[in-house]
């Protein structure tokens, strides 16, 4: 018989520090410092096993856009459960769920999208047209054009294509990275990489930096730039408003495909369904994941557009890739629960309208504070960088100290920020009301004089 009977947190604890190895982690200061063992969730509240409550301002990890708790989702999966708990879409089948939520999908992605590759997860997604763009130009007779173009310091995932994708150094020393064909250019971080400067400048310069990577290789060699509309972990890094129509028209240019890392900011995080409609871009493939489902069970998906879907049906033939679980139609349900949930509440408008303007008000008024050299957002994703000194942009000497200092400060105090590097990261859920995001602003403005006046008292 099935024992489900509760262990005492203790006992989690102990199991889960012997025997399970913990993503982007150093075990041996887990093993040292312990973990928290997270009980339960509620609206955009957590609870650990000694009853904490903690308002989770990073939804998770990025994904949990609905808010915890959702009793629609749910029973939304356990009757898919009941009905089929899995089938598999190989072999000429398909689910209800699954079929479902890719036309759902496509209604929200415009006239140009009309096809989804289901995956697990983002990984998976950044894999997966990673290898559609190069069958798509081999099929028309261009299996040279095959280099993909990346930026610095962008997330693309941790699998191996994904993280050479990505354009983080300490991932690379990790497994002699990146892979053959993948290239990286600067990223479109003006606060910290602008110098003199004016934002656009800064933003077309770094646009154009594309077109000289692309004729530096050939533009009868690159297949795809791929990038996040906001680079999300590496730092909420907000473009220019000059870049991203630069690189469209340099896409264009070259007949370079386009491929646009929706995995953070797709379904509503800043207030249009997609980032890349914020933006006003026309994509050929999009990475989805984390808000398809509001992290409730692992799917993600590639968008594609009908210029690379049509060569892919039509010409191409077999596309030899795929996961036992892609589609799972358990996972479906909940997407299509999730999504049911965005649109009865209004909650994509909601970001848009109401609380993203709301919290954009309320977050760049910590523009003012000693330690903050920008506050910037949109929608509900907004990121702080702490400085030494605001006038010269000067940094901390060992960027990621202070930050971890501010994150943990928070969290002890009760409301759960990220840090990377020195920038302090929120991606609350879109439920989240005003004053729970006064809550989040006035914690960390106080853990920031409190750490500021330590600083000043060395």
């Amino acid at each position: 018989m099935l024992d489900i009977t509760p262990m005492p947190a203790t006992d989690v604890a102990a199991a889960d520090l012997a025997h399970h190895l913990h993503p982007f982690a150093d075990m041996k200061e887990l093993v040292d410092g312990g973990v928290r063992v997270m009980t339960r969730g509620e609206g955009c509240y957590v609870y650990d096993s000694d009853g904490k409550r903690y308002l989770d301002a990073f939804a998770g990890l990025w994904c949990v856009n609905v808010g915890y708790g959702r009793r629609e989702i749910a029973d939304a999966v356990f009757a898919q459960m009941n009905a089929l708990p899995y089938y598999n879409t190989y072999f000429a089948t398909t689910t209800t769920a699954t079929a479902r939520l890719a036309e759902k999908i496509c209604s929200y992605a415009g006239p140009a999208i009309n096809r989804v590759f289901f995956t697990n997860s983002g990984s998976e997604a950044n894999d997966t047209w990673l290898r559609m763009a190069r069958v798509y130009w081999a099929t028309l007779g261009k299996s040279e054009k095959s280099v993909v173009i990346a930026r610095q310091n962008a997330y693309h995932g941790s699998t191996v294509a994904g993280a050479s994708l990505g354009g983080m150094k300490h991932m690379h020393e990790q497994g002699n990275l990146p892979i053959p064909g993948i290239v990286h250019i600067g990223q479109p971080y003006w606060y910290g990489e602008g110098g003199d400067l004016a934002p656009a400048e800064f933003g077309l310069a770094r646009a154009r930096e594309l077109e000289d990577k692309i004729l530096e290789l050939g533009p009868e060699r690159v297949a795809a730039f791929v990038a996040e509309p906001i680079q999300g972990v590496g730092g909420v890094i907000v473009p220019p408003e000059t870049y991203w129509p630069e690189i469209q028209r340099i896409c264009r240019k070259y007949d370079i495909l386009l491929a646009v890392d929706e995995v953070i900011t797709g379904f509503g995080r800043l207030g249009s369904w997609f980032g890349y409609q914020h933006y006003g871009l026309e994509p050929d493939f999009c990475a989805i994941a984390k808000g398809l489902s509001s992290g409730y069970l692992p799917i993600a998906g590639v968008m594609v557009s009908d210029r690379v879907a049509d060569v892919l049906v039509n010409q191409a033939g077999p596309f030899h890739h795929g996961f036992t679980y892609s589609g799972h139609p358990v996972a479906a349900a909940a997407a299509l629960a999730n999504l049911r949930i965005l649109e009865e509440e209004r909650l994509v408008e909601r970001v848009r309208d109401d609380i993203g303007p709301y919290f954009a008000q309320a977050w760049r008024g910590l523009s003012d504070h000693v330690m903050v050299g920008e506050a910037v957002s949109v929608g509900l994703l907004g990121a702080v960088q702490l400085v030494l000194d605001k006038a010269t942009r000067r940094r901390f000497s060992r960027p990621g100290d202070i930050g971890m200092v501010i994150r943990n400060f928070c969290i002890m105090r009760g409301v759960i920020v990220r840090a990377s590097a020195d920038r302090i990261l929120v991606s609350p859920p879109f439920t989240i009301s005003r004053s729970e995001v006064d809550d989040i602003v006035s914690t960390l403005r106080d853990v920031m004089d409190f750490v500021s006046a330590e600083l000043s008292s060395d």
